[in-house]
C-alpha cells in the first residue's frame, strides 16, 4: 500500500519505518523532525496525504489533529483510510471521524500503548475505534507495526480506552512508587519488596514489567537514570484527558483526579519534567509525611 505518514516524532518514526521495511511504499511529513530512512519526504501533510491507501497521523494534541485532518481530507481519495494514532480527547477524535465519514472516507481512531521502546520494536498495542470496515483496512499495519489491536467499538472508543487504561497506569504506578518509598523507610530491601509483591495480591504492570527501583525486576527506565520510556509529561496529557472526559460524563473518579494532581505538581513545579513518568519514585524518597 501507499501510505502516507503525518508525525514523525520520537513514535511516528519508527512506525514509519517499520512500515517500510515490511514494504510498503511510504510519504511523510514532519515540520521539524527529518524523515527516517526510507520514507519519502512530503512537502506538506495534503502532499503526503495524495494518492494514498492509508493516512496515519501521530499528533501531540487535538489542536493539531484538527488542523492536520482539515488539510489531508480533502487531499484523500474516496475510500481511503485516516488513521490517526494520536492520543486525543474522545470528542476530537469522534468529530475528525465524522469529517472523514462525511468526505466519503473510511476513519480509525487507534491511540497506541508500549512507548517509544515498542514502536521501535513493532510491539505497539493499539486501541482502534471506527467501523468495522475502517478497523479492517487498518489491521494489516497494525500487524506489522504492533502486536496486538483491539477494535473497541465505534470512533472515539479507541481514545475512551487509551485513556482509561492510562488511568489506571498513573495509579499504580503512584502506588508502587509509594510502597516503595515506606518499605525503604521500614528496612525492608527492595529486591525483597519485589519478590514479595510481584507474585503476590499487589502486582502490577507498573511492578512487574516497569519497576521504578533501580536494578530490582526486568530492565526498566529506572536502570538508566529515569531516561524516559513514557515521560511523566505524557502522563499528565493523558491523566489530564481522563478527567476531561470523566467530567464530560459525570463520572467519580477520586483517585484519577490525585493522580493527575500528583503528577501536575511533579511536572509543573518540581524535577518531573522530562524524566520518566517512574521517577516518581525517587520524589516519594525525598518527602517527608505532611
Amino acid at each position: 500500500m501507499r501510505v502516507g505518514f503525518v508525525g514523525l516524532g520520537n513514535m511516528g518514526a519508527p512506525m514509519a519505518s517499520n512500515l517500510v521495511a515490511a514494504g510498503h511504499e511510504v510519504a511523510g511529513f514532519d515540520l521539524a523532525a527529518p524523515c527516517p530512512d526510507g520514507v519519502a519526504h512530503a512537502g506538506s501533510a495534503a502532499d503526503a496525504a495524495a494518492g494514498s491507501d492509508i493516512v496515519i497521523t501521530m499528533l501531540p494534541n487535538g489542536a493539531i489533529l484538527r488542523a492536520v485532518a482539515d488539510e489531508v481530507i480533502p487531499a484523500m481519495a474516496k475510500g481511503a483510510l485516516l488513521l490517526d494514532c494520536s492520543t486525543v480527547d474522545v470528542e476530537c477524535a469522534r468529530e475528525v471521524a465524522a469529517k472523514a465519514e462525511a468526505a466519503g472516507l473510511l476513519a480509525v481512531d487507534a491511540p497506541v500503548s508500549g512507548g517509544i521502546g515498542g514502536a521501535e520494536a513493532g510491539t505497539l498495542t493499539f486501541m482502534a475505534g471506527g467501523t468495522d470496515a475502517a478497523f479492517a483496512k487498518a489491521k494489516p499495519l497494525f500487524d506489522i507495526m504492533g502486536q496486538k489491536a483491539v477494535h473497541c467499538g465505534p470512533s472515539g472508543n479507541g481514545q475512551a480506552a487509551k485513556i482509561c487504561n492510562n488511568m489506571i497506569l498513573g495509579v499504580t504506578m503512584i502506588a508502587t512508587c509509594e510502597a516503595f518509598a515506606l518499605a525503604d523507610k521500614l528496612g525492608l530491601a527492595r529486591d525483597k519488596m519485589f519478590d514479595v509483591v510481584s507474585t503476590s495480591s499487589g502486582a502490577s504492570w507498573s511492578i512487574n514489567a516497569y519497576c521504578p527501583a533501580p536494578g530490582v525486576g526486568p530492565k526498566s527506565p529506572a536502570d538508566n537514570g529515569y531516561k524516559p520510556g513514557f515521560a511523566a509529561d505524557l502522563m499528565l496529557k493523558d491523566l489530564r484527558l481522563s478527567q476531561a472526559a470523566a467530567e464530560a460524563v459525570d463520572a467519580d473518579t477520586p483517585m484519577g483526579q490525585a493522580a493527575a494532581a500528583l503528577y501536575e505538581q511533579f511536572v509543573e513545579h518540581e524535577d518531573g519534567k522530562g524524566r520518566d513518568f517512574s521517577a516518581m519514585l525517587p520524589r516519594f524518597e525525598k518527602r517527608h509525611r505532611g
